[in-house]
């Protein structure tokens, strides 16, 4: 979490993959998930980190803080392009909500 915390997201991502690749508790990996899903968002790549959040709440239901973030990052989707949704209905079929 240090790299993280000091900025280094290249290897903080290559940290959580390698705890990805080692850790067996879905509990546990829904956190690590979690933490990749922040890093995709401090470098503004909103989707991957939608994906990230998804994949850790589908393991851990009770994360917040993940369903948190997918909000705000559609809030401000459509707080950027109003009148448009398709980046909403994107995020939709991401999280598997929207055929």
């Amino acid at each position: 979490m240090s790299a993280q915390s000091e900025g280094n997201y290249a290897e903080a991502l290559q940290n959580y993959y390698e705890a990805m690749r080692l850790e067996i508790d879905p509990y546990d990996r829904s956190y690590i998930l979690y933490n990749i899903g922040l890093i995709h968002t401090s470098n503004g790549e909103h989707t991957k980190a939608l994906e990230y959040y998804f994949r850790a709440v589908e393991r851990n239901p009770f994360l917040p803080q993940a369903f948190n973030n997918m909000a705000v990052i559609c809030h401000y989707a459509i707080a950027l392009t109003p009148g448009n949704y398709i980046e909403v209905q994107n995020w939709l079929k991401i999280t598997r909500r929207f055929e």
